[in-house]
């Protein structure tokens, strides 16, 4: 399946609220020489969110010759009238208000939310501050929002898939898009390793030779009629053997008489000399080289007694029983070829007619 964890960012906002702390001033008089003050100042910080409170050290002034009464407020780590601690976007007061920080800028709730918030792809509502924000593929939703297109069931920490723009559970995605493995039919869950040849795909396990069944992985492997083979059980079913010795033809090899031969297992049935790239014919289904037909088969010439073999376009004359090559059919007398001529035969010679005439006169 083509399922997608999600990866949930959640935006939690600090939301921190200011407190406005009074000073308050004391005088006392020593010896008579002059006014002493004691400034006494309690500072806190609220983080919203169940962070608690963060008591601040009291501060005390030095002393001073004036006797003063004011208030001031204490955020961002900095002091501020009261008047001016103000949201950056509308200029109304913080003063004792919750606000949210944003590029060091102070926004009170209102203004960040219509600012800055997202609007939830299921619900259309912004999502304020006080609510988690799920976000996937540039889409937000309300963590009660975050639902299963079909099914309705919460996504939250869930595995999840997408299509056309929807979300949908594991469950619902497998029976609606989820690809199918050609071996068992079953789909591919989330996770699950898919191997893929072509347009087709299988399970790490399914993909197997359809002969012995062992997975194949990485492996090297033949395709043929829409089932895989694994290399030796191919060639045990499918591969050319040469018919001398019955073993698979890897490379090379010749073949005679559509049958296929090992070069080296292509020889002369009575010599044994390899045949492949020399002259040679057959008797009886059987190749022989042009010397060993010749010795065991051919006619012989009745002038030179070698063998008629007819290899290579070799022409001879044949006459009763008796045959000639046709270098070797001449006048017994004159040396005259007689190939296409007219002779006379004079017990087991052969001579011309101009010769035969001589004789007879």
């Amino acid at each position: 399946m083509g399922d997608v964890e999600v990866e949930m960012r959640v935006t939690e906002k600090k939301v921190k609220k200011t407190k406005k702390t009074k000073t308050t001033k004391r005088t006392t008089t020593d010896d008579g020489t002059g006014a002493v003050t004691v400034e006494e100042v309690t500072e806190s910080v609220e983080l919203d969110g169940g962070q608690g409170k963060e008591n601040l050290p009291a501060i005390r002034s030095t002393t001073t010759t004036e006797i003063e009464t004011g208030e001031y407020t204490k955020a961002m780590n900095k002091d501020w009238h009261s008047t001016h601690f103000c949201c950056w976007q509308c200029d109304e007061s913080l003063t004792g208000q919750r606000y949210v920080l944003r590029d060091d800028h102070p926004y009170c709730i209102r203004c960040y939310e219509s600012v800055f918030a997202n609007t939830c792809d299921e619900c259309n509502q912004l999502i304020g501050i006080d609510s988690k924000d799920l976000s996937y593929k540039d889409k937000h939703w309300h963590e009660a929002c975050f639902l299963c297109s079909k099914c309705r069931v919460s996504l939250v920490d869930k595995q999840f898939g997408s299509k056309a723009e929807k979300i949908y559970c594991s469950n619902c995605y497998d029976a609606q898009f989820a690809s199918r493995c050609d071996g068992c039919g079953e789909v591919f869950r989330a996770g699950t390793k898919k191997m893929e040849y072509k347009t087709r795909q299988w399970h790490e396990k399914c993909f197997s030779c359809v002969v012995c069944t062992t997975p194949i992985g990485t492996k090297s492997f033949i395709p043929r009629e829409q089932e895989i083979y694994c290399t030796g059980c191919y060639e045990e079913k499918f591969a050319t053997r040469c018919v001398k010795c019955t073993k698979i033809i890897t490379t090379g090899g010749v073949t005679y008489k559509n049958d296929p031969w090992h070069r080296e297992c292509f020889t002369c049935t009575h010599c044994n000399n390899q045949l492949a790239g020399q002259r040679f014919t057959s008797k009886d289904e059987k190749p022989y080289c042009a010397d060993c037909y010749g010795e065991l088969f051919a006619k012989r010439c009745f002038a030179c007694t070698r063998p008629i073999t007819g290899i290579g376009g070799t022409r001879f004359i044949s006459f009763e029983d008796r045959h000639w090559h046709n270098d070797c059919f001449l006048c017994a007398s004159c040396k005259t070829s007689l190939v296409g001529r007219g002779f006379i035969t004079d017990g087991d010679d052969i001579i011309c007619p101009e010769c035969a005439k001589q004789k007879l006169s």
